[in-house]
């Protein structure tokens, strides 16, 4: 079979295998504490399962509009006004199952071949991925940790040329934890706004942060009209099986994003939609009680790790990732991840699995128990002995 040249360019996500790997130890007897997948252990709100039943009950079983059911638009556009405080209506929002397809469609909408995108490095593995999929060129701005892995906005406006077509900015920041300044984001949009940039603004951690607040580069002078914003309800929900998510952009794009909708998916399920409407304008109650033990588990898994000989822990602010400096051990990351799961049964993920320059990390997820997390740290202290 002769594939098409663009699947050699097709990456993955590296947190799906690590889970096949761990759940082949499981079936052959061994314990695994899993700390590699960026997956909420709660459950979704009950409200919002009734919602998604009720549905059912009532036949929201059939097709919808590819752009997603009127209302539950309408829902997001309100919600995404008050949240990022700019006006939004119901045309500039496109429903998609899961937040990934919104990545896909815009890249594949905007990006000709040749074309430069700027993403975060280290970051969510899929933007490069798709980049170089459909022919652009990936080109990563480094996140350092000495910078509490924030972009450097003056490196930034050094890698713009004029074959720069996107901006990809995550905040907070997967997998880091990382979150951009208000001073960041304006200087970001100065640059877009002066070479007439688009901004994929991947927003899907905007509800899980700790210390300061979320500030969207929609809301500066001039941007929402640059600005695609993606969010969606598998992380703030605890969702991730339901595949919901949605983009906020100019009205003239959603109907394409839509027109990509309807190549690919037809519409998004919809009663899934239904149980998103609950979620939006439903109880928040649960949204906070998950915040709050995250940022506990936080304050566990960071005065852990820190106490590990041989390893650093920036305190994130946002998401539910910790991204430890390893580089004392002296193995590469990859090669460490490998025996951390294998010879003591914790699975994690290789900084370089989130690209080039998260060589020397590793990624571990707090989304479990304190239990857990901290029977995974006392075998990774253990395991991290048998290295010399």
């Amino acid at each position: 079979m002769k594939l098409a040249d663009r699947m050699s360019r097709l990456g993955t996500e590296t947190a799906f295998e690590v889970l096949a790997r761990a759940k082949q130890l499981e079936a052959q007897g061994r314990e695994i504490v899993h700390l590699e997948i960026g997956e909420p252990d709660f459950d979704t709100p009950r409200n919002i399962t009734d919602a998604a039943i009720k549905a059912l009950n009532e036949g929201w079983t059939h097709y919808n509009p590819s752009a997603g059911l009127p209302d539950m638009r309408e829902t997001i556009a309100q919600y995404v006004s008050n949240t990022r405080n700019i006006k939004v209506n119901r045309d500039q929002v496109v429903v998609t199952p899961g937040a990934k397809p919104i990545m896909f469609f815009c890249i594949l909408a905007l990006v000709n071949e040749g074309d430069e995108v700027i993403y975060p490095n280290p970051g969510f593995p899929i933007y490069e991925s798709v980049i170089e999929f459909v022919g652009g060129k990936a080109v990563p701005i480094q996140l350092r940790e000495e910078n509490d892995f924030r972009l450097d906005t003056d490196e930034l406006k050094k890698l713009v040329t004029s074959k720069t077509k996107l901006i990809i900015i995550n905040s907070p920041h997967n997998p880091t934890g990382g979150i951009l300044t208000y001073d960041d984001l304006k200087a970001i949009a100065d640059i877009a706004l002066s070479r007439d940039i688009m901004v994929l603004a991947d927003e899907i951690y905007s509800r899980i942060i700790y210390e300061g607040k979320h500030h969207s580069i929609s809301t500066f002078p001039g941007m929402q009209e640059k600005t695609i914003i993606l969010d969606g309800f598998s992380k703030t929900y605890a969702m991730t099986g339901w595949r919901l998510g949605y983009g906020v952009m100019r009205e003239d794009l959603a109907v394409l994003i839509a027109k990509l909708q309807t190549n690919s998916n037809s519409c998004t399920a919809s009663f899934t939609q239904r149980a998103g409407i609950e979620a939006l304008t439903g109880p928040q109650d649960e949204v906070a009680r998950m915040d709050a033990e995250f940022k506990k588990r936080r304050d566990v898994i960071v005065e852990g790790l820190c106490s590990i000989p041989r390893i650093g822990c920036k305190t994130p602010s946002g998401a539910f990732y910790v991204f430890p400096n390893v580089k004392k051990i002296g193995w590469e990351a990859k090669k460490l991840a490998d025996y951390i799961l294998n010879e003591g049964g914790v699975a994690v993920l290789a900084g370089t699995a989130f690209g080039k320059f998260g060589e020397g990390y590793i990624r571990l997820s707090y989304a479990n128990s304190i239990e857990n997390i901290k029977k995974g740290l006392s075998l990774l202290e253990k395991t991290l002995q048998k290295i010399k």
